[in-house]
């Protein structure tokens, strides 16, 4: 059960924000195993005054295009499967959406199961 957020700064049409939405979900099926339909996103966008970030952190120049990729998931996951997923975000979106690859940037959280509750207030991935 992944839970994704993407967030990017205000001044991209809704088609452009959807098909960012789509490319993450099918990496994300294709390098990691995610069930089809397993698909919960949420896209924000931000003003520039409410989207801060290093322009140069780490020797990776970073420009206003620049979106966020946040992914809550289930623990577990190996470096490999990690890596392959950074990889096919970051160039599905270079080629669908003309996004420079130093524009991406991807933060993984995981999650015990038993910390998923998918509705009616209970974890029914708990043991």
């Amino acid at each position: 059960m992944p839970l994704v957020r993407i967030d990017l700064q205000k001044g991209k049409d809704a088609s452009y924000r959807q098909k960012a939405g789509q490319i993450v979900y099918e990496a994300m099926v294709a390098s990691t195993g995610v069930p089809k339909n397993d698909h919960f996103q949420i896209i924000g966008e931000h003003s520039a005054d409410n989207f801060i970030f290093d322009p140069d952190y780490l020797g990776i120049h970073r420009t206003g295009d620049l979106i966020f990729v946040q992914i809550f998931f289930n623990e577990g996951r190996s470096v490999a499967q990690k890596q392959a997923l950074y990889k096919a975000i970051a160039e599905g979106l270079s080629t669908a959406l003309q996004l420079r690859p130093e524009d991406v940037f991807i933060s993984l959280v995981e999650v015990k199961k038993e910390n998923w509750s998918f509705g009616n207030g209970v974890a029914q991935y708990a043991s």
